[in-house]
This record gives structure tokens, sequence and C-alpha cells, in this order.
């Protein structure tokens, strides 16, 4: 049973979702793949003991703090391969940006191949289910560009801001 309630953020409506003891999801109000992982309908819960830690973790992080990932139990729903690059997420320091090509890097060696497809490792990074807290807002394209955001760029660039993150490499293509 997945059970669900909402957070209100600085960047917008916010989703929670755990299978009990663990979060499963934080999406945006209206984001890709909002609630995409869960097959299952979610019963609305707001009394929940892991909600109430990740709206304090929520609350540190929008106050500017920076909470570390391991204090909530997170259990994202995903392939083998998506797991092992939502870990390569959580070891992006706050304030700091990873390209696509460089966690695409990282899987080859840990897979034992040659090269990795970069559009491989966005697919993965834009599926990602808990957002924010997993941080895919930390990922860029192979020269400072900000795309591939699930809840839109704007949002991304607004968290890389509060993080502290140098802006001025990074740019939003023109479409």
């Amino acid at each position: 049973m997945y059970y669900k309630t909402t957070y209100p953020s600085p960047v917008g409506i916010l989703t929670l979702a755990c299978g009990g003891d663990h979060l499963v999801g934080v999406w945006n109000e209206g984001q890709k793949y909002h609630g995409d992982t869960i097959l299952k309908d979610m019963i609305e819960n707001n009394n929940l003991p892991i909600f109430d830690s990740t709206k304090k973790w929520l609350d540190r992080y929008f106050a500017g703090q920076r909470p570390d990932i391991s204090e909530l139990p997170l259990a994202p729903l995903g392939s083998a391969f998506r797991q092992q690059v939502w870990r390569i997420l959580c070891d992006i320091p706050y304030g700091k940006v990873i390209t696509y090509g460089d966690i695409a890097k990282q899987m080859a060696v840990k897979m034992n191949k040659k090269s990795m497809s970069s559009q491989a490792i966005g697919g993965a990074v834009g599926h990602n289910p808990i957002s924010i807290i997993i941080p895919c807002h930390r990922v860029v394209g192979s020269k400072g560009s900000l795309t591939g955001y699930a809840a839109g760029v704007h949002i991304k660039v607004k968290l890389l801001e509060l993080e502290g993150a140098d802006m001025l490499p990074l740019f939003v293509p023109k479409v």
C-alpha cells in the first residue's frame, strides 16, 4: 500500500509518497512522470512519521541548510540501471553540478563497458522519483546547458540558486 501527502514549497506544491516507512516519491505538482513509478492508487495520509521527517528535511533545505540525504530512508522504485544512476546523483555535493556525460562515464566503468549513452543516463535522471532529495537538478548538459528537469528548467534554476551553485557557466538553451 502506498500513501501520499502534500508539502507547500517555494517551488510549488510537492507530493510526497511512501510505502510505509520508506520514501518512494517526491514530485512537483504537474511535473512530467508525476507518480509514474507507483502502479497502485495512493491513499492520502498526513500522519505518518516518514512524512513528518521528510517535511522537516525539506524545511531545512528550503531554509538554505544542507541536510544529508542519508537522514531519510529512501526506496525509489526503478530498474537496477536507474537505481545505480540515482546513487550517483546522491553523491553530487550541494551547489555543484555534473554532466550527463560524466555520469555516463561512471556508469560505463561500473558496468564494465567501453562507453555509455548520455541519453540513457538522461532517461534515468529524468525519471528520478524522489526529486530535490535525490538531486537530479544538479545534472547539466556538457557545456553547462540547463536542460532536462521534469518539473521545468525554471525550478531547476531556483534549486541551484538556493544551493549557491555558480550560475555563470550555466545557461538555459534558447528554444
